[in-house]
């Protein structure tokens, strides 16, 4: 297992973040390292999302920060330019995975079909986003996935929730989820950090009361 697959697996839960702004990705960091849930999936699904990261990790060195939503090689670049870790894809892009390969970054690609699993598999990737989780599937098809290709490991993005992350977690193989339910762009956008705080301490609380 590499330092960073490790690191992921002792984390469990990732919130999944669209930034309304550059602002908000501090904030957040600072509630994230209060209360010692020092990572976070950062998505490209808005503009702020590599300056977001650059200063998020220029002022919280210690948070373990994934880009998201990567659809091209281009928007990898910026990603590892801002000091993303790894990087995360909603579907399996053979041109994203080999340019993260040839850079030495770790990639973790979306899958919900066992072909997609098979195509990533064929480029020598076994750690594997499963999105939209509760869309296709949820738990079943994940038991399904995982008795089928001996050599892969989950992690479950899409309507995942506090109710139901214990369910997901307890999978042999699913080393962690997403979840966006931490830090809605709503809820940031509208300065509702206690909110916000609210939920990930109720997180982190339940994790360790497993």
């Amino acid at each position: 297992m590499t330092p960073f697959e490790q690191k992921i697996q002792s984390h469990r839960l990732v919130p999944v973040v669209s930034l309304p702004d550059v602002n908000s990705g501090l904030k957040l960091a600072e509630i994230l390292v209060n209360c010692k849930m020092q990572v976070a999936e950062i998505t490209f699904r808005t503009a702020h999302a590599a300056k977001g990261i650059a200063e998020m990790k220029n002022h919280f060195p210690q948070l373990l920060l994934i880009a998201g939503t990567v659809l091209t090689p281009d928007q990898v670049d910026s990603a590892v330019d801002a000091g993303a870790e790894a990087i995360v894809s909603p579907g399996t892009d053979c041109s994203i995975i080999s340019h993260c390969q040839s850079l030495n970054i770790p990639v973790i690609p979306g899958i919900c079909t066992p072909s997609e699993v098979q195509l990533a598999l064929s480029m020598g990737v076994t750690r594997l986003k499963f999105f939209p989780a509760e869309l296709c599937g949820g738990i079943k098809m994940i038991k399904t996935l995982v008795s089928v290709y001996q050599n892969i490991s989950l992690m479950p993005t899409g309507g995942i929730r506090f109710d139901n992350m214990k369910a997901y977690l307890s999978i042999d193989r699913v080393f962690c989820c997403g979840g966006t339910w931490l830090a809605p762009e709503s809820m940031m956008a509208a300065g509702d950090w206690q909110g916000i705080e609210k939920r990930i301490k109720a997180a982190v609380t339940a994790l360790q009361t497993e």
